[in-house]
């Protein structure tokens, strides 16, 4: 029944609060403005301060939704839940005719909820929300005869079910069934000299599904040492929704009209998505990973165009280090340590868009459970190439509490 309500409120949390996923986006940059937005990688507060590795990542006491095949590693008696909020400082500098300009700005709110919980010894089931991309900006500039901003907002966001099943003890493989919803916003105002205001708006509404298959094998494995390979893999496909175009004189409401209500799949499409990754394990003690992921942006359609956007690359190495199982308390925590450096799929003008950036982070385990409290800070730097445009600099803090319940133990009679 505890699992069943949590599924419903889940449910109903993307049925009527959408909206409010929406609303509480960390994303503020400009650089959002193109394409989706900027993606998400699906990686827990744990993960995030291993750089974001994951595809190799097994562990039964942590929820891994970057490779469904992971599902089948939890302990058949375990019930998982893990929910993420995030705090993002972002400093921005930029050299033009005007001069060299400063700013700070700031953004939070929810990262993420998941859930995972056993059906079999070989069967792991995980449901939960997860982001997809995410758009947040506001600048503006002069025009001839007036000035213009721009402003968006939104996101697009995954209500997802995966299964991982084990076939063999070195085997598993798993899916995630995805459905995405979610809108992007994207205003242009343009004030004239004269006092007069427009404004143009383009909208892009998702309601579609999207698969990822997932497989981990493990090449070695012995009283110290194991090896684990992971692999996973999303099919491009058109995306489905709708796009709406207004135009408007503020000045004037009645003015308002829409230039076009058309359906996303003639226009919009998403990659295929491949993500690999290798992982050593050394007396369940210390683990260190190492991924890449890479996604066909260019060969996709955004408003009609393809190549439009570029292929995605990302390499990400992390570590994670627990001095005891048990043990005194700090013994007892996890430390963790990662990087990663990006080639965005984003395109502005004749320039691709590079990220690079470091990552710590902490598992304080709450005593006397086995629920772990999960701290991650990263730096990360962007910027366009080869002209810089703007440059980047984030310092982000997330928070994640990972549940561990032994909710499927039979109570004994004595």
């Amino acid at each position: 029944m505890k699992i069943i309500r949590l599924l419903v409120g889940l449910l109903a949390l993307a049925a009527i609060g959408s909206a409010d996923i929406c609303a509480q986006n960390a994303t503020i940059t400009p650089y959002s403005r193109y394409g989706y937005g900027i993606l998400s990688d699906n990686a827990s507060a744990a993960q995030q301060g291993m750089g974001g590795v994951g595809y190799a990542m097994n562990s039964g006491r942590q929820i891994n939704a970057m490779n469904p095949a992971s599902y089948a590693r939890i302990d058949s008696l375990t019930f998982l839940f893990d929910m993420g909020v995030s705090m993002t400082n972002l400093w921005t500098t930029e050299d033009n005719a005007a001069g060299h300009s400063f700013e700070k700005h700031t953004g939070g709110g929810l990262s993420y909820i998941t859930l995972q919980f056993p059906v079999s010894k070989r069967l792991g089931i995980s449901a939960g929300l997860l982001p997809f991309s995410s758009v947040g900006y506001a600048f503006g500039n002069n025009i001839t005869n007036g000035a213009a901003s721009r402003q968006g907002s939104g996101s697009i966001n995954q209500l997802y079910l995966g299964a991982g099943y084990r076939i063999f003890p070195e085997l598993s493989v798993g899916v995630n069934i995805a459905y995405m919803f979610g809108s992007t916003i994207n205003d242009t105002y343009a004030y004239g000299n004269s006092g007069s205001t427009s404004l143009y708006e383009r909208e892009i509404a998702v309601r579609d599904y999207r698969f990822n298959f997932g497989v981990q094998y493990t090449l070695f494995q012995d009283r110290t040492n194991s090896f684990t390979l992971g692999l996973t893999y999303s099919p491009a496909k058109k995306l489905l929704g709708h796009t709406n175009i207004y135009t408007m004189d503020v000045n004037n409401e009645s003015n308002a009209t829409t230039a076009e209500h058309a359906p996303t799949d003639n226009f919009y499409s998403l990659p295929h998505s491949f993500g690999a990754g290798i992982a050593w394990n050394w007396r369940s003690r210390l683990l260190v990973e190492l991924d890449a992921t890479y996604q066909t942006w260019s060969k996709c359609k955004y408003d009609g165009e393809e190549g439009a956007l570029n292929d995605r690359k990302k390499l990400a190495l992390g570590m994670q280090y627990q001095p005891a199982l048990r043990g005194s308390y700090f013994r007892r925590i996890q430390y963790r340590l990662g990087g990663s450096y990006e080639n965005s799929y984003l395109k502005i003008g004749s320039n691709s868009l590079r990220e690079w950036g470091l990552n710590c982070g902490f598992g304080m385990p709450v005593p006397g459970f086995k629920t772990v409290v999960n701290f991650s800070f990263g730096w990360l730097h962007r910027q366009a190439h080869p002209s810089a445009l703007i440059k980047e600099d984030y310092f982000n803090i997330t928070l994640g509490v990972n549940f561990n319940e032994m909710w499927f133990r039979k109570a004994k009679i004595y």
